[in-house]
């Protein structure tokens, strides 16, 4: 499928409605479950960001330097390569609550600016040079993306959606607290990021910017042959259903975190 037919289906996604809602510091969640027995779900977020502008989120959403900095579930990530001028394909690896298995994941990032809105969206993709690792499991972003809409110069929303494949049954304590915590956290952190941003880049290479700018990207270029779609069935399944939660992990922590 066209990448552009892909991006603009995902947009529609926006709009759907997604049951059992609840509002959390601001943020409003919403939470379908698909295949209970399979964990999976979708999950929608949006936020309302005073006094950030929508170019400023979709800097922060695209800078992966920055990332490294403000995102404080990632343990790895970085760019494999690109397809288009809006297309790369990048690998993100995170932390899972504990003891579940830490995560990772292989994915078609491609971007769409729209006037003062722009979009983000990912799938899962087989990579023949990053296989799935061992002390890892590998995870199926099955669409997966960021929609802003600008409101003015300095006021935007953001709308998080995702639909991922966890593979693997999870206690129904990770689902839980996925919607009812981690999301709108990940979301206000996000924000105080955004709000940081400026200064920080002001400091870090602050004409470097390939998303907005093609000719500074200096990826290699990838042919959509090498590529193939993830599909879950072809991966390991495991069932983490009767892990316990760990009392480390049970407190929320704070929101606070720190970006020089």
């Amino acid at each position: 499928m066209p990448l552009k037919e892909v991006e603009l289906r995902f947009a529609s996604e926006f709009n759907q409605s997604v049951s059992a809602h609840l509002s959390r510091s601001g943020i409003a969640v919403w939470i379908q479950m698909l295949e209970a027995e399979k964990s999976l779900h979708k999950i929608k977020c949006r936020m309302d960001c005073k006094d950030i502008s929508a170019e400023t989120l979709y800097d922060v959403l695209h800078d992966i330097e920055y990332r490294k900095k403000w995102d404080t579930n990632v343990i790895e990530t970085f760019d494999i390569g690109k397809l288009t001028v809006n297309a790369d394909v990048g690998y993100y690896a995170w932390k899972c609550p504990k003891p579940l298995k830490n995560r990772d994941v292989i994915t078609l990032r491609s971007w769409l600016p729209m006037g003062s809105d722009y979009i983000i969206m990912n799938y899962s993709v087989k990579h023949p040079k990053y296989p799935p690792r061992k002390d890892m499991v590998r995870a199926v972003s099955i669409q997966t993306g960021y929609l802003i809409q600008g409101k003015g110069a300095k006021n935007c929303s953001l709308t998080y959606l995702a639909q991922v494949d966890p593979r693997g049954s999870l206690p129904k304590w990770v689902v839980n607290k996925s919607s009812q915590f981690l999301a709108p956290k990940a979301m206000k952190k996000m924000y105080k990021a955004c709000v940081k941003y400026p200064d920080w880049k002001q400091k870090h290479n602050p004409h470097f910017k390939p998303w907005l700018y093609p000719e500074q990207n200096s990826l290699a270029s990838l042919a959509l042959s090498d590529l193939s779609i993830q599909h879950a069935d072809s991966l390991e399944n495991i069932d983490e259903s009767s892990l316990p939660e760990t009392k480390e992990d049970r407190g929320e922590g704070s929101d606070e975190d720190s970006v020089n």
